[in-house]
């Protein structure tokens, strides 16, 4: 590989590994935001909805963008605005705190757009191996925010401020490594991306947005329940977060392994299919037994969750014919189904409420599940975007 691959594909995964820990770095420390700001726990949790929406809202200005400056100019700067971010939260006040978060969350919404699109730019010939490579690198970036914010508060000594502004580090890197990708210049208007009509038009479009909203909001509902699900079925806090973490780490290794496997074929279906199936199982193991061998069904929900979002984002990047495309057909699928994915743990939460248990919103998840299969089923099936079938 010469110098200037390698350049590239550290910049690539520096830049994916910067994809989640702005958010996911916000839960283990939001107990001292909230006394260190005054917050109530409204307008704790309102951090974290802020960035929610901004995932969804924000992303369909990328087209945009990417006519303007091209792909590899709005990666870098996405990164750049992320560190902006993440060092503007760390500052004295609540408002500070808000815009800071949603400056993050905005360029994280444009990048997460650009990624599928970047893949087919400059890896058009790997496009399975490196959407791997990015959604492994994505969760792989979560789990170390989510695992490591707290030891490095502790262990430097800087609060919560300090850890923040510590995550512009990182974004920054990945800009110095991104640079010459965006100095060429490739990727500029005249590659930019076709108008929307196309994709909203076709039929592949709505199945593949289906299919990233719905994987998406299981994953964000267990994301923001399992602890608390297992805690009430009589689990330890700290084997509750551990269980958490397993299934985290486990989608590492499945999200970069399946791409790779369901590219080579013409048809995902088989891979999106399988992936639900796991994902239900996981589900039925966490509703009808929790404390019995509950690492198994973390095992089989990791393998399942991380699946489902890997083959998501393969699907994007497959279905196009050209980067241009992608990034329309992925500011669709993804600001939609970020949308949508924001309303599950709410809802998932509400029915906790009425019901007394968790037994109606865990079923009530798994019938998202099965519409998710309906919707893989004909999300994976061979098609050019614009000439779907039924």
């Amino acid at each position: 590989m010469s110098v200037r691959s390698a350049v590239l594909v550290a910049g690539f995964v520096l830049a994916a590994l910067n994809l989640r820990p702005a958010i996911a770095g916000v839960s283990p420390l939001l107990d001292e935001i909230m006394k260190d700001v005054g917050l109530s726990p409204a307008g704790g949790g309102a951090v974290t909805t802020v960035m929610v929406v901004c995932l969804g809202v924000f992303g369909l200005v990328t087209p945009m963008l990417a006519r303007s400056l091209g792909l590899d100019r709005t990666l870098l700067a996405g990164l750049l605005v992320i560190a902006a971010g993440v060092t503007l939260r760390g500052l004295d006040g609540a408002p500070v705190l808000y815009l800071g978060s949603a400056l993050a969350a905005t360029a994280i919404a444009v990048m997460n757009v650009s990624m599928p699109a970047v893949v087919k730019q400059h890896f058009p010939t790997r496009v399975n191996l490196m959407t791997g490579v990015y959604v492994a690198s994505v969760v792989a970036g979560a789990t170390l925010a989510s695992g490591l914010v707290v030891p490095v508060e502790h262990a430097t000594g800087y609060g919560w401020r300090g850890v923040s502004a510590l995550l512009a580090v990182p974004a920054l890197l990945a800009a110095l490594l991104w640079l010459p990708q965006a100095l060429r210049g490739r990727g500029q208007a005249q590659n930019g991306p076709r108008p929307f009509g196309e994709v909203l038009r076709s039929r592949v479009t709505w199945y593949v947005t289906a299919l990233m909203g719905l994987q998406s909001l299981t994953f964000y509902v267990m994301l923001a329940w399992l602890p608390t699900i297992f805690l009430e079925a009589g689990l330890a806090a700290d084997q509750a977060g551990y269980l958490l973490s397993l299934t985290n780490l486990v989608q590492v290794v499945t999200a970069l392994a399946v791409p790779v496997l369901a590219g080579r074929r013409e048809s995902q279906v088989p891979y999106v299919v399988g992936s639900g199936v796991l994902t239900v199982l996981g589900y039925l193991g966490v509703l009808l037994a929790p404390t019995t061998a509950p690492w198994v069904w973390m095992i089989v929900l990791g393998i399942g969750q991380g699946a489902s979002f890997a083959l998501a984002l393969l699907i994007i990047a497959l279905r196009p014919a050209d980067p241009a495309t992608v990034t329309a057909l992925s500011a669709v699928a993804q600001s939609v189904g970020y949308v949508i994915a924001a309303l599950g743990p709410l809802l998932f939460g509400f029915l906790r409420q009425v019901s007394g248990g968790w037994s109606v919103p865990l079923m009530a998840g798994l019938g998202v599940i099965v519409v998710q299969i309906v919707a893989g089923w004909f999300a994976g099936r061979p098609a050019t975007l614009g000439k779907a079938y039924l």
